[in-house]
C-alpha cells in the first residue's frame, strides 16, 4: 500500500519504541525522502504516567525510551536506559543509604534527567523540554507528551501495617515486580490534566492511527485517561489499527499479565483486542493484528466489528519488525481500500 503522508502513534515504552524502529525502517525502504528518512511524517504520543521525581530529578521512562531508542543510544540488551551505561551515582547514593535504592538512574541518563528537571524549574512545558531533547537525539519523529500536566499511575495494594494504600507504578513494577496484588490503578492528578498542545490534532489530522504492542492498561491506557483523547480517538475519520501484546497467552516483554488481571481482562490476543473495542460499536480500534500462533482469536474479533489478520509479531531484530510494520500497514486497506 501507499504509506500514508501523517502516522500517529500512542505509544508506551520499549514494546512502542521498538515497533517505531520497524515502522521507521519499513517506511525508509518504500517511502524514502531521499535523504535516508521517510516523507511518512510520524507523530508519538508517549505515556507519562510512569514519569517519577527521583532524587529531585523528574524522570520520564517512555519518554526516553522511545528518545534513545530511535536516536540510537539505547541499552541494546535492557531495552532501556544508556547503551555502556555505567551507575557509580546510584551506587554512591546506595552507599548513603538514600532511597529509593531500587530505581537505576545510570550516570549517562543523569544527564537528561538534570536537563529536564532545570528546563522545568525554569519554567518550561515537558513538551517544549522533550523537543529540546528530540533537537539532539532526532528520532526521526515528532515525540508528544501525553500531557504536559502531572498524571501519574498509582497502584492499590495491601501493606500489611497501613492497610490498603497506593503506591507509585515505578515502585510495584521495579521494586515489587508487580508481584503485589493490585486492587486498581489510579492516576493521581488525570482530573485536571489536559493533552499537550499538538495531542488532540495529532489524532484527528491523521491519515493513520496506530496502538502498537504497549502495555494496554498503564500506556495505551494511561493515555486514553487524559482528557478528550479517548473521543479523539473514536471521532477521528483515520483507520486505527493495533497491535496485540500478547502471544500466546503471555506478555511479550514486562508483566502486562498482571495488569490485565487487575482490570478484569483474560491475558490473550483476543480479549485485548475486544477491551479496546470496535469503533462502530464505541471503542478504539478498526483493526487488530495478531500473533500467527493466535489464530483462534480471529472469529471473535470479527465478530465483534474488528478486522482481524494473524502475522509473526516477535520483535527479535530489525529484519523481521520491518516485517511486523508492513503487515499492520498492510491491514488498511482491508476496510479502507
Amino acid at each position: 500500500m501507499t504509506a500514508p503522508a501523517r502516522i500517529t502513534v500512542l505509544s508506551g515504552g520499549i514494546g512502542g519504541a521498538r515497533f517505531l524502529v520497524g515502522l521507521l525502517a519499513h517506511l525508509r525502504a518504500t517511502d524514502p525522502d531521499g535523504r535516508g528518512g521517510t516523507r511518512t511524517e510520524v507523530t508519538v504520543i508517549g505515556n507519562t504516567g510512569d514519569d517519577i521525581w527521583v532524587h529531585g530529578m523528574r524522570v520520564c521512562p517512555d519518554l526516553d525510551t522511545v528518545m534513545y531508542t530511535l536516536g540510537g543510544g539505547i541499552s541494546a540488551e535492557r531495552g532501556w536506559g544508556r547503551e555502556g551505561e555505567t551507575f557509580t551515582v546510584k551506587e554512591e547514593l546506595a552507599a548513603y543509604g538514600v532511597e529509593p535504592t531500587w530505581f537505576g538512574l545510570g550516570d549517562k541518563d543523569l544527564a537528561t534527567h538534570l536537563i529536564r528537571t532545570q528546563s522545568l524549574q525554569s519554567g518550561y512545558t515537558l513538551s517544549e523540554v522533550t523537543a529540546a531533547l528530540c533537537d539532539h537525539w532526532q528520532p526521526g519523529v515528532t515525540l508528544l507528551p501525553m500531557s504536559d500536566d502531572r498524571a501519574e499511575t498509582h497502584v492499590v495494594v495491601d501493606d500489611p501495617d497501613q492497610g490498603r494504600v497506593a503506591i507509585h507504578f515505578q515502585e510495584w513494577w521495579i521494586r515489587h515486580r508487580a508481584a503485589l496484588p493490585a486492587h486498581a490503578f489510579v492516576m493521581v492528578g488525570i482530573e485536571e490534566a489536559r493533552p499537550a498542545p499538538g495531542v488532540l490534532e495529532a489524532i484527528a489530522e491523521a491519515d493513520l492511527v496506530l496502538l502498537p504492542p504497549s502495555n494496554p492498561v498503564v500506556s495505551v491506557g494511561a493515555i486514553l485517561q487524559v482528557r478528550g483523547i479517548a473521543e479523539a480517538l473514536r471521532s477521528t475519520p483515520a483507520p486505527v489499527v493495533g497491535v496485540s501484546p500478547i502471544i500466546g497467552g503471555a506478555p511479550v516483554r514486562g508483566m502486562a499479565d498482571a495488569c490485565l488481571t487487575t482490570i478484569g481482562v483474560q491475558t490473550s490476543a483476543a480479549a485485548v483486542g475486544l477491551h479496546y473495542g470496535a469503533r462502530t460499536a464505541g471503542g478504539y480500534v478498526d483493526a487488530w493484528l495478531v500473533a500467527d500462533t493466535d489464530a483462534e482469536a480471529l472469529e471473535p474479533l470479527r465478530a465483534a466489528g474488528i478486522a482481524a489478520a494473524c502475522a509473526p509479531l516477535l520483535m527479535s531484530d530489525p529484519e523481521t519488525t520491518a516485517a511486523l510494520a508492513a503487515a499492520t500497514l498492510a491491514l488498511v486497506p482491508a476496510r479502507w481500500p
